[in-house]
């Protein structure tokens, strides 16, 4: 990167499950958390970094999967799954691609932490036939100039028969720019080339190819922080011509391209850095356009403290497997319905709703457990402060000890009805005064009756991770 921000995030989606190789991932678009899938599903692949480097940092390989692509579910309790031995001891930017035997490979950039200056000619490597496992890693030596190798991304080909690793260098130029190594083994490389350069400095690579008979890239334009889309006939390297308008929500990076089959809507994601570790998303109709339009952030909710990750298509039946083998979270978090950039958190002991990220970020982490005074109504019972729930006390909610008392634990059960703004999504009627519902309010949360449209909106929250 050019400024000391954060390397970036690039993402092939497309890998159709059921083929070896397609660049156009299809995307039902809709709310889900973990179940059973009954069609293609996805796995995200990303590292962990909390607002302050702290607690919730970590640079190892995390996983989640999702049945959407837009609603993730973090596996192995948002723990990594493997972290690298070898050169930096960790990574950022990990990439999973499907190969054209339908296994994997996932690369990943050689830096732990934020040395933006560590020099690295090599990317770790991983082979993994399901991602339930990952074997023969390896670091695999890309360069010899005296500068990184970021954001490594790959696919396939074609015309060459070869996979290409792309990723961000400094080379004679003086600025970052996409170099190139073609393989078909991700053991040994051809040469570095040159593959995109526009004369200023540009990082991570995203690709859809073949899309109406043109290729297509999406990067990080790094002197104005913002997303940019290129297009090419042939894959060739230097082949590549800006066309796009910019798309930025602060200073954004790690551009991902989706496609969804259903609608043929394509988004486009980018993670932010100001501030860190938000992903936002926009989308288009028309591919070819370069126009995007934001999404709702009611749609999709990203793996917590996730950081430039990467998304692959699974079967069904991956799906399954991975949520088995490694589990989904024990905790939940609640998105506000009408401030879907806020979860519900606690903060001084008092219930409230606050932006992500926020920190400590296991405020916004919650058991959900039988209702205290009645199991078939729920109680929030806090991560960090586990003999904590959350309880209304002269109507406003706040984190206490459970006392043990029947009055305590009517205060602190509620009883989940559909979503009064929306059925989709959930609201939360108090037990022991069952005419109130939790509801934001200048972003504290309290139990008060609801009437408008207003207080609707305000008493809906979505259950996610």
């Amino acid at each position: 990167m050019t400024t000391p921000r954060r390397p970036s995030r690039r993402h092939l989606l497309g890998m159709a499950a059921t083929l070896p190789l397609a660049l156009t991932t299809d995307l039902a678009l809709g709310a889900g958390t973990a179940g059973a899938a009954t069609g293609p599903a996805y796995v995200m692949g990303y590292f962990t970094e909390s607002t302050n480097l702290g607690a919730g940092t970590a640079y190892g390989l995390h996983l989640a999967v999702s049945l959407d692509g837009l609603e993730w579910t973090p596996l192995n309790q948002n723990q990594p799954v493997v972290t690298p031995t070898q050169g930096a001891g960790g990574l950022r930017d990990p990439f999973i691609l499907r190969k054209q035997d339908g296994t994997f490979v996932v690369l990943a950039t050689d830096l732990k932490g934020t040395d933006w200056n560590r020099n690295s000619q090599y990317i770790h490597v991983w082979d993994s036939a399901d991602l339930r496992s990952l074997t023969g890693y390896r670091l695999l030596k890309l360069h010899d100039m005296a500068t990184h190798s970021w954001a490594p991304e790959a696919f396939w080909d074609a015309g060459r028969g070869q996979y290409g690793i792309v990723y961000s260098s400094v080379n004679s130029s003086g600025h970052n720019v996409l170099m190139v190594n073609y393989t078909t083994d991700f053991r040994t490389v051809s040469a570095p080339q040159v593959f995109f350069d526009p004369g200023y400095d540009v990082i991570d690579g995203s690709f859809a190819l073949g899309v109406g008979g043109t290729n297509y890239m999406y990067f990080k334009d790094s002197s104005k922080q913002t997303l940019v889309g290129a297009r090419s006939a042939t894959l060739a390297p230097r082949s590549w011509q800006v066309f796009s308008t910019p798309v930025a929500h602060g200073g954004t990076e790690a551009p991902i391209l989706v496609r969804s089959q259903s609608t043929g809507t394509w988004y486009l994601w980018g993670d932010t850095y100001t501030p860190n570790g938000v992903f936002y998303a926009w989308q288009t109709t028309d591919l070819a356009s370069g126009t995007w339009t934001p999404v709702d952030q009611r749609r999709y909710t990203q793996p917590l403290n996730s950081k430039h990750g990467s998304i692959a298509a699974l079967t069904g039946t991956q799906y399954d497997n991975l949520l088995a083998h490694w589990g989904a979270p024990a905790w939940n978090r609640l998105k506000s319905y009408n401030h879907p950039d806020r979860y519900v958190r606690h903060a001084g002991f008092a219930g409230r709703i606050d932006p992500y990220p926020l920190d400590p970020y296991t405020d916004s982490q919650w058991k959900l457990v039988p209702g205290l005074a009645d199991a078939s109504g729920v109680s929030f019972q806090s991560v960090n402060y586990p003999d904590r729930y959350l309880r209304h006390y002269s109507y406003a909610l706040r984190l206490d000890v459970n006392d043990g008392t029947s009055a305590f634990a009517q205060d602190a059960t509620f009883h989940k009805v559909a979503g009064l703004a929306d059925s989709a999504w959930t609201s939360f009627r108090s037990h022991n005064y069952p005419t109130r519902y939790i509801r934001h309010s200048g972003y504290a949360l309290r139990i008060d009756p609801v009437a408008t449209a207003t207080d609707r909106a305000d008493a809906t929250f979505r259950i996610g991770y």
